[in-house]
């Protein structure tokens, strides 16, 4: 009963903060871009607190 509406509700959601940087991550052209991508989410480029 309720599947439906859990459905709708994650798609109004934005994305999270994890599925954010996993498709961050999958942007990348090669490996040291990719290792260049790890460290900036290191640093908290997506983690920041206001």
């Amino acid at each position: 009963m309720f599947g439906p509406v859990k459905k709708f509700a994650r798609a109004l959601r934005g994305p999270s903060i994890e599925e954010r940087e996993l498709d961050y991550l999958n942007g990348s052209a090669d490996r040291v871009d990719l290792e260049y991508r790890q460290r900036q989410i290191d640093r908290g480029m997506f983690r920041k607190t206001f």
